[in-house]
């Protein structure tokens, strides 16, 4: 743990979802996380006790919304409601992955915009502020009537590959759809590499996409950015893409590791080489693999929580120290 943390009122408290998160980021502001229970009754309902006073204080509580979602996302629901009523001066709400994001827009009619409702749980519980990571869209923040603080992963994510794995001037980022074109840019405009573009059309339904490649991948190392990974169903088949168009080595990087169903056994089978993802999320065990590296967001995220504390820009936070 790093030097104590001068501001008393500064308490950091954790749920289940990502404890081993939790205390990296504990470390990197120099506090220890504060003492709460979360038990289920024997019907499952949740039931949480904090065991400490935190009268008057400012709460940073970190929860990722994660699988199990819906338990993660109640508990941090009941916790907000808890702290308000035991008179915390402010809760700020630390989501490094925010469930239900996915759904921030009517795609169908009759369809729910899920994301705009968490914002509002939220809020009604009790939270003045969010500290937010890679939103699956960013405006989301504008599903919120309170303050919302999004960091980016890029900076950690372009760290990783300036250290590892790095081929300079050989080396294009790749999105895998449009709507990624401007995180992939962001990565690139680090690495000082160009971008292509992973063009996806379904000729008609039930048939096998056709991916077409905006950009010169040839005896290129291509590295894939995204936000999330799921079953890894679409990094996998632009993975192939980009080999059979000739790169030379394909890497892909994601903030946030879901890794649901098949992911891993697809991820495992690939044409795709190095993985890396940041540990947003939990991942047990059965979810790792050789190919798999993980870089942390504690330092970050500490950082951050620190800053709103004393009320300084996070601006620095969304620069790479190893590219001045």
């Amino acid at each position: 743990m790093s030097e104590q943390y001068g501001d008393p009122r500064l308490k950091i408290f954790a749920l289940n979802s990502n404890k081993p998160l939790a205390e990296k980021i504990a470390a990197e502001v120099g506090v220890k996380l504060g003492k709460s229970s979360v038990k289920r009754f024997s019907d499952g309902e949740i039931q949480i006790n904090i065991e400490e006073s935190i009268r008057g204080d400012d709460v940073y509580l970190i929860q990722s919304t994660s699988s199990p979602v819906n338990d993660n996302l109640m508990e941090l629901l009941i916790m907000i409601d808890a702290l308000r009523r035991a008179s915390a001066h402010t809760i700020n709400v630390v989501m490094p992955y925010y469930g239900y994001a996915r759904q921030d827009r009517k795609a169908r009619s009759r369809e729910p915009i899920t994301a705009k409702l968490v914002a509002n749980m939220l809020e009604r519980a009790g939270a003045t502020r969010v500290l937010a990571l890679d939103l699956h869209a960013a405006q989301i923040q504008g599903f919120f009537d309170i303050p919302v603080d999004h960091l980016v992963g890029a900076p950690l994510l372009a760290d990783y590959f300036l250290r590892n794995h790095y081929d300079g001037a050989d080396t294009v980022v790749v999105s895998p759809d449009h709507g990624g074109v401007t995180r992939a840019r962001k990565l690139a405009e680090f690495l000082k590499a160009p971008i292509a573009i992973i063009d996806k059309r379904r000729p008609r339904p039930n048939v096998a996409e056709v991916m077409n490649i905006v950009g010169n991948v040839t005896g290129k190392q291509c590295i894939i950015i995204d936000d999330m990974i799921d079953t890894a169903g679409t990094i996998t088949l632009a993975a192939q893409a980009l080999k059979d168009a000739g790169a030379t080595e394909v890497l892909v990087a994601a903030t946030h590791a879901i890794f649901s169903g098949p992911a891993v056994e697809r991820l495992t089978h690939s044409a795709i080489e190095k993985v890396v993802v940041t540990d947003s999320i939990n991942l047990p065990a059965d979810k790792h693999m050789d190919k798999l590296d993980v870089v942390s967001v504690g330092p970050l995220m500490g950082r951050a929580i620190m800053r709103i504390q004393e009320n300084r820009s996070v601006t620095p936070l969304f620069e790479n120290r190893f590219t001045k």
